[in-house]
């Protein structure tokens, strides 16, 4: 249950992100957590899950517009995230004797850079997009992610402290 219990935290959280930020969900922020937290499997499960809850929040919430474009760029995002967290998970296993505060933000930084990095490639090579690449606008996506990270890390702690979770796993270095 407890294992549940965080999934759906990561879902809620999506679906709060993808209301408030549409096109910009921190993506890095839950790849991070997730290979924080989640064993291999599961954190690549939960990524893809993550964006398709993303996806149907803003196709069916949001409004986001039916078009070839707009629908191309879904699983793209999600090829992005599940590099990301794949990232993300390389990057604990091979911290895995540091702190966790360093593990964290450098597990954060890696996804969001190769999440940034692939989504930058395909707005340049098939979709477009990208004069949403200025410095001040990834820099405002790298704060929301970092505010993500912080508030995902506030929750679970809050969840280990209430004994609604339990330690995961040390993840598997890749």
């Amino acid at each position: 249950m407890r294992h549940h219990l965080w999934l759906a935290v990561l879902v809620v959280a999506t679906i709060a992100f993808t209301l408030v930020f549409a096109c910009a969900a921190p993506f890095a922020a839950f790849a991070a957590a997730a290979a924080l937290t989640l064993s291999r499997r599961d954190a690549l499960l939960a990524t893809v899950a993550l964006c398709l809850v993303n996806q149907a929040t803003g196709y069916l919430i949001v409004g986001y517009p039916w078009t070839p474009n707009s629908v191309a760029w879904g699983p793209a995002i999600g090829i992005a995230a599940v590099l990301g967290t794949l990232t993300a998970q390389w990057t604990v296993g091979r911290l895995a004797e540091a702190g966790g505060l360093v593990r964290a933000l450098a597990a954060l930084i890696l996804a969001f850079a190769v999440y940034e990095v692939a989504i930058f490639l395909v707005s340049v090579a098939l979709l477009g997009g990208v004069e949403m690449f200025t410095p001040p606008i990834v820099g405002q996506v790298f704060v929301t992610n970092v505010a993500a990270l912080v508030g995902l890390y506030g929750l679970n702690r809050l969840g280990a402290s209430l004994g609604l979770r339990r330690r995961a796993e040390a993840p598997v270095s890749v």
